[in-house]
This record gives structure tokens, sequence and C-alpha cells, in this order.
């Protein structure tokens, strides 16, 4: 089974003041690139989430993000008459060392003054811990599920191109034949033309057979089928959790696949056989494109 590096996941969990929400997208990335946006009253759990998440996501490009909203009731803001108080004393022995009357809005003026109003800092419970640990697990299963959606169709997509680049294979065997006798009469032309030479008819088979065995693309076919069958049981491989470089490894049977397809091209000397190389050709670029998607 294969699973896909692109992806999205959320969840959602509760304590008794907050609703805590989580969301986590992953795209392709050669190894895990996590970006973390949290409140900073969570930012002592950023190593300990960041290190979970690097287990069970394993690679990609990934972003969380964290919403949290209040359920809880604001809590009172109080005035703080004892800060006002000394404030006030301090204005009236200033305007009284100045010789400047004292001010006719008192309110206004200590109102703005720093720490004028009691409020309760916000303080990190256990169970909102425990909402927000609960809701990044909900989160990286419900991607890790995603990531498996995907996966199966990148399967079948990989399947129909393998199938088709096997189908092409299969048309090659009778230009094959035809190409051997195509070079023989072309050979054979060419020197009847030259009427004043005269040559060995047996050295000429022999440079001839030695000729077409360099044309020859028997063990090119071979190697293909064979990594043909190779990706096909790479995808299949069963894992009890997502195979992190199972897509590096489809990579380079991959490229295992275009050394063959090219030095087919190579050796084909026959315009139907190189057409269908360019067709196989485009059947693997496909394939290249995609496999960068796999897990």
């Amino acid at each position: 089974m294969i699973y896909s590096m692109t992806g999205f996941g959320r969840g959602t969990s509760t304590s008794p003041t907050k609703k805590i929400t989580v969301e986590i997208k992953s795209l392709n990335s050669k190894q895990l690139d996590l970006s973390m946006r949290v409140p900073g009253y969570f930012r002592e759990l950023e190593v300990e989430v960041r290190n979970s998440l690097l287990k069970k996501l394993e690679r990609g490009k990934v972003d969380l993000s964290v919403m949290v909203e209040n359920t809880a009731p604001e809590a009172p803001a109080n005035v703080n008459t004892e800060v006002l108080s000394a404030y006030k004393t301090q204005i009236e022995q200033a305007a009284q060392r100045l010789g400047v009357p004292v001010p006719h809005d008192w309110f206004s003026i200590l109102m703005r003054m720093p720490e004028s109003m009691k409020t309760q800092l916000q303080t990190l419970e256990e169970s909102d811990i425990k909402a927000f640990r609960d809701s990044c697990s909900e989160a990286a299963q419900n991607l890790t599920d995603f990531r498996e959606m995907e996966g199966k169709k990148l399967y079948s997509f990989f399947e129909e191109k393998i199938h088709n680049i096997g189908a092409l294979l299969e048309k090659v065997e009778p230009f094959e034949k035809d190409r051997v006798i195509k070079i023989r009469e072309r050979l054979e032309t060419q020197l009847s033309r030259l009427n004043t030479i005269e040559y060995d008819k047996g050295r000429l088979e022999q440079e001839l057979i030695f000729y077409i065995e360099k044309l020859d693309v028997t063990e090119e076919k071979l190697r293909l089928r064979s990594h043909l069958n190779y990706f096909r049981e790479t995808m299949g491989a069963k894992e009890e959790k997502p195979a992190c470089g199972q897509g590096k490894k489809l990579g380079f049977i991959a490229q295992e696949m275009g050394r063959e397809i090219n030095t087919l091209g190579s050796k084909s000397n026959d315009a139907e056989m190189q057409k269908i190389v360019v067709m196989m050709k485009d059947e693997l670029e496909q394939i290249k494109e995609q496999v960068l998607n796999v897990l």
C-alpha cells in the first residue's frame, strides 16, 4: 500500500473553558518540514507535539495551526483603587510643589494611568493541555486517513501507467523481427550497387550478424519487464504503518525503467519502434511526476 504526502486533517476537543481546533495540511517534501502556529500559552507543548508528528507523518511540508475559542465567561476586570489613590496623592503633591492647579477631571486622568485596572491572567489548566493533545492527535490521524485515500488513487494511476508501458513493450516484438529483415535487405541493396567491387559473402554474413547482435534489445526488454514487476511489488508491499521512503524507492525504480526505455530507443533503428518508445516515455514521465507525491 502506498500513501500520498498530500492531505488535510482537523481535530477538535474541548475543556471546561476552551474549544481547541487543530488543522494540519501537508504537501510533498523530501523530509519533514513542519511549521506550527500556536497561541503563546501552548508554546511549552510545541516540542512534544513536533516529536509526535515526526513519528506519525514522517515526511512532507506540514503546516499546523491552532485556534482557541474561550467558552467560559470572561473574568471581570476590577478598578485598582489602591493604585488610583496612590496616583491621585502623587499628582496633588506634584501640583502643590509646581504651583499649578490640580486637574478637574480626575477620573479620566487616573483611568489612563498604567495598572489602573485589575485583570486576571489567563492560565493553562491540565484539562486544556489534554484537549490540545487530543486535538493534535485527532488531526494527525485524519491527515493520515486522507493520505491513505489519496494513496489509493495514486495506486490506481500507477497501475494504469505500468500496464500501458507493458502493453507498448509487447508491440515492439513484431517490429523488432521485421527490423532485422529490413536491415539485411538495405545492406544487400547498397552492396549490389557496387558492381565494380567484389566482396566475400561469408565475411558479409558474419559482419551482418555482428551488427544485428549490437542492435538486439532482448536484454533491455527483460530488464524493463523486471522493473515493471518490481514497481508493482513495491506498491503492494503491506506495512503496519505508512512506509517512509517508499516514494523514494519507486522513484529509483522509475529511473531504471527510463534507462532501459532510452536504450531501447537508441537501438531501435526503426521509425515504428521509435514511436512506441516515445509513447512509453510519455507514460513514464507521468509516473515520475506523481511519484514525487508518494510518502
